[in-house]
């Protein structure tokens, strides 16, 4: 098949949402698909080998300047490629572009109006440069975001559109008035325009179809996939020290604040033994006030010492940060409808405990491997934590069920199979009319 896949880069983040697309993209490619992953607004950085085009659309410098000022949406297309450029915007990126939807209110409501919005030049430049490329199969768009890009790429390209749900409701319900409610109408108008929808999850396409208005029977789950052949598939050796360990966006939705106060109980208890708390994952400019709260309290409680911040590695670092924990949490306060990081902390053999919202309950259904608490309680969250190292023989009993059962059923072949079995339905007129 000829698959054409927009991704929306994340400047200097590892995000989430990149590094799925790029993985399916990839495990596409190597079945013999032909697959081109189109990167929007920056260049999107990944742990494994960037699989997407060089070139950007819709590039983070262009549509700040044209939501701010008419001027730059007539100039020439020759002279937008000085900020369009890979080399631009990767310089724009070092300085962390912001990405808090507070704060991207009227530039998210305007690209929502497509054609009629203020980056109708940037619309324009992709439609072109697609004409000129040969036609794909099936088109996916990353999330209900650009969805306005559907109905402009089908009358284009005459092909139909998927469209990923993947984290869309966080980032919406973070808008301020009135753009949350105008950008929910635009993506409510614009739904008939997609054909089909891949949820990450079941618990997603449950909560995201009343939410956006669309179909159930739109909607084709396409479950996460990791290369879990990447990650040691058995829990550490125990030492004498206990590691708690959190892989995430270090930002308040995540729930480091509510691990570090579970954390902080649970040295309370008089039975727990020497510990740390080891925390990796991104940390943007907007959060940076959130985390220096974090530090201050844990330095009031006295476990400076005991509270280490790896920053964001690469993938061989964290493999190593998640193979040296003794247990993995990542207490959302939000339904998080991926988890991507729980599925690789369970790859190496970690017992997690989660709140029992959002995908985290269907996730350890299937895989077993951790350990399910009432959200936001924090006793119980401390207690499950310390429960694993108080009975090693269900820690180990965890950590291989974890392991097994990722293999089982969240690989990146398992997803790419079921990505392709939609695309394959919806784009087998365009394959008919080829053979």
């Amino acid at each position: 098949m000829r698959i054409l896949s927009l991704t929306a880069g994340a400047a200097s983040m590892y995000c989430g949402s990149c590094l799925r697309d790029n993985a399916l993209a990839a495990e596409l490619m190597a079945m013999g698909h032909d697959v081109t992953l189109v990167p929007l607004y920056t260049p999107t950085l990944t742990d494994e080998p960037n699989v997407s085009q060089e070139r950007v659309f819709f590039g983070g410098i262009s549509i700040y300047l044209e939501q701010h000022s008419a001027l730059f949406r007539k100039t020439p297309w020759l002279l937008d490629r000085l900020w369009d450029s890979t080399f631009a915007l990767k310089a724009a990126s070092k300085r962390s572009i912001a990405v808090d939807p507070r704060l991207l209110g009227e530039l998210t409501v305007s690209i929502l109006r497509g054609e009629e919005g203020r980056q109708r030049k940037e619309l324009d430049k992709l439609l072109r440069w697609l004409e000129t490329e040969t036609p794909p199969d099936v088109i996916n768009v990353p999330f209900s975001l650009l969805i306005s890009l559907a109905k402009p790429l089908k009358r284009t390209l005459g092909r139909p559109v998927c469209c990923t749900l993947q984290g869309d409701d966080l980032f919406l319900e973070g808008l301020r008035e009135p753009y949350r409610t105008q950008s929910l109408e635009l993506i409510r108008a614009n739904v008939e325009h997609v054909d089909a929808y891949l949820p990450v999850s079941e618990y997603y396409a449950r909560a995201m179809s009343p939410y956006l208005g669309i179909p159930p029977s739109r909607m084709h789950v396409v479950p996460l996939g990791i290369r879990a052949e990447d990650f040691p598939s058995q829990l550490r050796a125990r030492s004498d020290r206990f590691t708690v360990g959190f892989f995430a966006r270090v930002a308040p939705e995540k729930g480091l604040h509510v691990l570090c106060e579970a954390y902080y109980r649970m040295r309370q208890r008089s039975d727990c033994p020497p510990s740390a708390l080891e925390v990796a994952g991104y940390l943007a400019p907007e959060h940076r006030k959130y985390f220096d709260g974090i530090e201050q309290q844990i330095r009031a409680w006295g476990l400076q010492d005991e509270f280490h911040y790896r920053g964001a590695p690469d993938r061989a670092g964290k493999v190593e940060f998640l193979a040296g924990l003794d247990v993995f949490s990542m207490p959302a306060v939000y339904a998080e409808p991926k988890g991507l990081s729980v599925l690789e902390a369970k790859a190496a053999g970690v017992p997690v405990v989660l709140p029992r919202r959002g995908a985290f309950p269907e996730m350890l259904e299937k895989t077993g491997g951790g350990i399910l608490v009432e959200p936001d309680d924090l006793d119980a969250l401390a207690d499950a934590l310390l429960s694993v190292w108080r009975d090693r023989a269900m820690a180990e009993e965890l950590g291989r069920r974890g392991a097994a059962g990722v293999r089982r059923h969240y690989t990146v072949s398992q997803m790419a199979a079921r990505a392709l079995e939609v695309f394959a339905q919806l784009g087998a007129p365009a394959l008919a009319a080829r053979s």
